[in-house]
This record gives C-alpha cells, structure tokens and sequence, in this order.
C-alpha cells in the first residue's frame, strides 16, 4: 500500500459513548499491528485543533472518527469539504472540515479526507461506565467495514473509496 493513511479518533473518554472515536483508534491500531500493515498512522484527542492541520499535511488519505448524536443506523462515512469557518484565536475545537481548510492555505495539500461518525447514545460524565453494549456494536461494524476496505486496497496504489 503506497499511501500514507492516518486514522484521527477525537473524543472525551470519560463521557460514556464520547470515547467511541478514542475506542476506534485503539482497536483499529491493534489490527493494524497484528497484521503488520505499512504506511498507516493514528493520532487522538479530546478534540480537533488548528495544529492538526500539521499533523494532516504529511498523508494522502486521513479518517478522523467521532462519536454521533445524528439519526443514523450505526455509523455513517461522509467526505469532508473544506469549510470557510472563520478560525478564532480562541477557538477550543473545529471542524474536520477547518482542519481539511487550513492544510490547504497553510501547506498546499489537500488529503483526501473522510469522518467516520459512530452512533452513540449516552453521554454523561461517568468514568468507570465504558461504551453502553449498543454504541459497542456501532463500533465493532465500523472497525469492520473499514478493515474490510483496507483488505481491499493492500498492494493496490489507486485511491481509496467509500
């Protein structure tokens, strides 16, 4: 696989189904080590920064993950457009899309970009909880769908789709 991917999972562990784009990134990365795959990276926080757009520049292909509130079935992968929000100082926490934005004024690339949102459906403040056992299945058919997909393009050089 000659591309470069980073996997970005952003959440608040402590917050019960919060943690899922955390979750994801630790999973995903095991797989990835038990199968000794190249050329793939993982990155995580509490939320995205303006310094991700860095961290982004040096991969063709990058995946941030995050738990969802949406009406979706379990997890849904949408490509992200680079957005036009306007970047504050102050700013604690922006869009994939404001990331995407930045990497492209800052560094001229423009990684093919993609967020993974996973159902999730309790959000309080409880440390000792974990994922509730339905946001753990959500889980589970991301990391295999994507798993799937990464079978799919090993030794394969053209662009990754969804």
């Amino acid at each position: 696989m000659d591309k470069k991917i980073l996997f970005y999972g952003y959440g608040n562990p402590g917050r019960q189904d919060d943690a899922l784009g955390i979750r994801f990134i630790e999973e995903m990365q095991t797989w990835v080590e038990e199968n000794g795959y190249k050329n793939i990276s993982f990155d995580s926080n509490y939320q995205l920064n303006i310094e991700d757009a860095n961290t982004i520049s040096g991969y063709d292909i990058v995946f941030f993950i995050d738990a969802s509130m949406e009406s979706i079935e379990s997890f849904s992968i949408t490509k992200v457009e680079q957005s036009n929000a306007q970047v504050e100082f102050t700013m604690h926490a922006i869009s994939p899309g404001v990331v995407l934005s930045l990497c492209q004024q800052i560094y001229n690339k423009v990684p093919q970009t993609h967020l993974i949102h996973i159902k999730g459906f309790e959000w309080e403040l409880e440390f000792d909880k974990g994922l509730t056992e339905k946001a753990e299945k959500n889980l589970q058919d991301a990391l295999r769908f994507i798993q799937e997909k990464l079978l799919g393009i090993v030794g394969n050089s053209t662009n990754f789709s969804i």
